[in-house]
């Protein structure tokens, strides 16, 4: 058996074909790029909703116009009316009060007399705030009373042994 390698004349090298991409391809990239950069910039934009007191959404009002912002203020006495399709309420900061009509069910602990943010806008038709989400701040008697309730969760909700 011969091993010896051939030395004849090399056959020449073939250039390898050059592949052109189709431009429908960069066409697609491009379109995706920019749904991209859509849903980032408004994900950024709407993340921001703005804190106001009620005394300070009252002042800057026209300023605010039909924007989404949230609003502090604590639940004045007795003015919380169920509706058919939520609640109307009114709440004051540093003496200015704004009534509230608020869609949906409220938080559980929503009573007269706690502070809660509110999330929604003032309408454009009534001098009402219009809101979609009631936050309610725990104050110190909960953690008074329900201090066991408190312990639990932060040992990660198991129920203490039995005596």
């Amino acid at each position: 058996m011969e091993l010896t390698p051939r030395t004849g004349p090399a056959a020449p090298q073939a250039a390898a074909p050059r592949r052109r991409r189709n431009p429908a391809v960069y066409g697609v990239l491009v379109v995706v790029l920019l749904a991209l950069g859509v849903v980032v910039w408004q994900g950024l934009t709407s993340a921001s909703l703005y804190f106001h007191n009620a005394d300070e959404a009252v002042a800057k009002r026209e300023e605010l116009g039909d924007k989404r912002f949230r609003l502090q203020g604590t639940v004045l006495g007795d003015s919380i009316v169920r509706t058919d399709d939520g609640v109307e309420f009114t709440v004051a900061y540093n003496g200015v009060r704004v009534d509230v009509r608020h869609q949906g069910d409220p938080p559980e602990l929503f009573q007269p007399g706690i502070p809660v943010v509110l999330e929604g806008r003032w309408s454009q038709t009534e001098d009402v705030y219009e809101s979609d989400a009631i936050k309610v701040k725990h104050s110190e008697s909960y953690e008074a009373d329900h201090g066991d309730r408190l312990d639990q969760a932060e040992t990660g909700g198991t129920a203490p042994a039995s005596p």
